[in-house]
């Protein structure tokens, strides 16, 4: 976004769906900030029991990998809500208001469908480390379907922010590529 400082947040224009899915972006955004906060203390903890205790660590490492995951799946909904992912709008920026429209719903569509073919096979993996009841081939030995919850839930909120996001563009709530018109 050209020329902005402040972050450019969607418009939910007091709509109870797009309200509603913000609500969700938001609070998953505060689980996934809370997962990395927990992620930086257990690597501060698991550095004291190494070099200054001169101890092992048995859980610390997996559960720092499995937390940064998460919170990057987690986080996916706050971050489109924020338009915080990479945006080159160079080419919506020359464009006039009704094909820069269109380019909108195209894309924005296009992202949905991406987005749910990913929350299938989530959830598909997940329930299969589930049935299964898979567990990590370390001393922790964590059951594998907790980690990979993250998977359905990330890509699910992540894809109910995308809808509300076309949603908001269709009723002309928020503006393609979050750009006003020249």
């Amino acid at each position: 976004m050209a020329g902005q400082s402040a972050a450019v947040v969607s418009r939910t224009g007091g709509n109870p769906f797009l309200k509603a899915v913000a609500a969700l972006s938001t609070v998953a955004g505060w689980f996934s900030a809370a997962m990395i906060v927990a992620a930086v203390l257990i690597t501060c903890q698991m550095i004291f029991i190494r070099f200054v205790l001169n101890g092992s660590t048995i859980w610390q490492t997996e559960a720092v990998i499995y937390l940064a995951i998460s919170s990057t799946l987690v986080g996916l909904p706050y971050v489109q809500r924020l338009r915080g992912h990479v945006n080159v709008d160079l080419i919506p920026l020359t464009m006039g208001p009704k094909l820069r429209y269109n380019m909108a719903i195209f894309t924005l569509s296009l992202s949905i469908v991406m987005v749910a073919i990913m929350l299938w096979y989530g959830f598909e993996f997940w329930h299969l480390a589930f049935e299964r009841n898979w567990k990590s081939d370390t001393v922790w030995g964590v059951r594998l379907w907790i980690p990979y919850a993250s998977l359905p839930v990330g890509f699910a909120l992540f894809f109910l922010q995308l809808i509300a996001d076309l949603v908001a563009v269709i009723l002309k709530i928020d503006k393609p590529f979050g750009l006003e018109d020249a």
